[in-house]
Formats: structure tokens, C-alpha cells, sequence
């Protein structure tokens, strides 16, 4: 995580907003230059409509890793999310739809994160057309890797928790530590639902979530953060450190899921003004992809074979799915 921080030198929430808002006027200024003005803010989606969007596609990504068979590890789900959010940060949804993108993250994550899951069984969990939902994730596969730089390697603040508790049995005279576990799960499943993960190192993330579950059992931290844990950090590492276990908190207590009728009209605006080059259900799409294997010569079937439609996961991940 320190190291993509690093390199992506992403300091706070605006900092966020202007690059997503960069690539959505970049969108519109290449796709809209033949619709005037006001007709363009009607019909593509304003960075605003694409938050939300993408909110709700987050919603589904929590569920599908949660009903995943077999059960899947918190460490993949965690790593989704950080694929997904990233690589919207650097593309707009109206370049690729987040239904086509979210399959390829958590498909992606099992690789990374170990989960040894074939794509057969990866698409079993897939309501609707699996070969072509299969199709859809293997093609995308590469596209993700590049625009997430190949910074597969992902820090969750899984492992940190585990440390914090082991420390806190070892050195703190707070009782039973083990009944903070239910606090800190439901916070980190919401934690991901926010832009913390992109902004704070997994152990600020892994501390918000500690002190929260503490605060839901009456117990205060405090002094064993101040006077334990940070010792020797010194006054304005501390403050640094405050500062950034309170923000993540808060955005925490913020988190709240689109409305449902909001996100339906933004979704059919989206299919409207959405890069058909990049649409498998699209006649360019299908035209590039024939003249592609005429070219190649490439035997249509198995994993080479480009779909032509995202029925499959667009099933999987429609609002009545979930």
C-alpha cells in the first residue's frame, strides 16, 4: 500500500474528485465533440452520476464476494475493491461499463491473492450466460493489469488487525479482547465502500477499526495508543497519526447506498452515451472483433474467443440481482 501510495501521490478526497473529473471531461470531449453544449450535459453522465454509479457497483461487488462458493477470503475481496477503485480512478465508466470491469477484479484478485479458483468455477457464480460472462473477464484481464500499472500486490488491513489484538491481549488490561472482532468486521466492510483504502496505509485503516469497535463496547483506547503503541513516535507523528484514524472514521459514518431509482436512470443514460467500441453487444464491437480473427486467424473457441455479449454479467449484477 505505501508503495502505491507513492506512486500515486494521492494526498486527500479532492485531490480524487479532480481526477475523476478529468477523465469524465476527457470522455465527453472526445465522444461529444458533435453534440452542442447544453444537449452534452444531458447526455453523458456528469462526474456526480458517475459516483453514484459506481457506489451501487461497489454494493454489488461486496455481495457477489460475499455469496462467492466457495467462501471467499476477506484478503480477495479487499484486493477487488482496490483493483476496481483504482481503475476507475483513471477511466470513466461511460470507456467501460463497471458491470464488464467488476467480474475481471475479483476474478484478478483470486489469481493475486492465491485463491486458486479456475475460471469455470469463477463463472459458476455467475447468474445468466457463464461462457460469455467467462469470455468478458479474460478479455478484460490484460486492460485491468495495465491500467492499474501492474501494482498487483495489494496490503489489506486485515493482517494489521490481527497484530493490533495480539497487542492489545498482550499489553492492554482490556478484558476479552476478542468481542472487538464483530465491531471491526462491520467496519472494514464498510471502509471499503469509501476512498480510504486509496488515501491511508492499511494499518491507520486497521486502527480506525480497532478504536470503532472499542467505542461499540464502552472501552477507551486512548492511552493505550498514546501512552503503548506510540510511545516513541513523538507529538506530531501522533497528530498525524489522530488525524487520519479520525477521517477514516468519519468517512465510515458517511457511507450511505444510492438511491435505487437514481441509479436505474443513470443507468439507462449510461447505455446511451456509453464508448461503443468498448460495448460487446455493439455492432463496431462485433465488426472489430471479426476482422481481428480474420486477420489473426484465430480459432474461435475456449478462452480466445471475444464475446459478443454481457448478458452474463450484466444478470449478475443487475439492481434486481442483488
Amino acid at each position: 500500500m505505501e508503495a502505491k501510495m507513492a506512486s500515486l501521490s494521492l494526498r486527500d478526497e479532492n485531490e480524487l474528485a479532480r481526477h475523476r473529473e478529468k477523465h469524465n471531461l476527457n470522455f465527453i470531449s472526445k465522444h461529444g465533440q458533435h453534440i452542442d453544449e447544453y444537449q452534452r450535459y444531458n447526455f453523458f453522465l456528469s462526474p456526480e452520476e458517475e459516483r453514484l454509479l459506481l457506489r451501487q457497483y461497489e454494493l454489488h461487488l461486496k455481495e457477489f464476494c460475499k455469496r462467492f462458493s466457495p467462501p471467499m477470503p476477506k484478503g480477495v475481496t479487499g484486493t477487488a475493491f482496490h483493483y476496481f477503485k483504482r481503475f476507475y480512478l483513471y477511466n470513466s465508466s461511460m470507456d467501460y461499463h463497471p458491470k464488464e470491469i467488476l467480474a475481471t477484479c475479483v476474478y484478478l484478485a483470486c489469481k493475486v491473492e492465491e485463491f486458486n479458483v479456475s475460471i469455470g468455477q469463477f463463472v459458476a457464480n455467475i447468474k445468466g450466460d457463464r461462457d460469455k460472462a467467462s469470455d468478458i473477464i479474460l478479455n478484460n484481464e490484460l486492460l485491468l493489469m495495465q491500467q492499474v500499472n501492474y501494482h498487483l500486490t495489494i496490503h489489506n488491513p486485515f493482517r494489521p488487525v490481527e497484530g493490533f489484538l495480539i497487542d492489545i491481549k498482550t499489553r492492554c488490561n482490556l478484558a476479552n479482547p476478542e468481542r472487538l472482532r464483530t465491531g471491526i468486521d462491520e467496519f472494514l466492510e464498510k471502509v471499503f465502500l469509501t476512498d480510504a483504502c486509496l488515501l491511508y496505509a492499511p494499518s491507520q485503516i486497521a486502527l480506525a477499526a480497532v478504536l470503532h469497535a472499542a467505542s461499540k463496547e464502552q472501552e477507551n483506547l486512548d492511552s493505550y495508543v498514546t501512552d503503548m503503541l506510540f510511545r516513541d513516535a513523538g507529538p506530531d507523528k501522533l497528530a498525524i497519526l489522530i488525524e487520519a484514524v479520525r477521517k477514516i472514521r468519519s468517512m465510515v459514518k458517511m457511507v450511505e447506498s444510492p438511491a435505487r431509482e437514481r441509479v436505474r436512470v443513470i443507468e439507462k443514460k449510461l447505455d446511451r452515451c456509453r464508448n461503443q467500441e468498448n460495448n460487446p453487444d455493439s455492432e463496431i464491437y462485433k465488426r472489430r472483433v471479426r476482422e481481428a480473427l480474420d486477420e489473426d486467424d484465430i480459432p474461435q473457441g475456449g478462452a480466445s474467443r471475444m464475446s459478443l455479449d454481457t448478458s452474463g454479467v450484466s444478470q449478475m449484477l443487475s439492481p434486481s440481482a442483488s
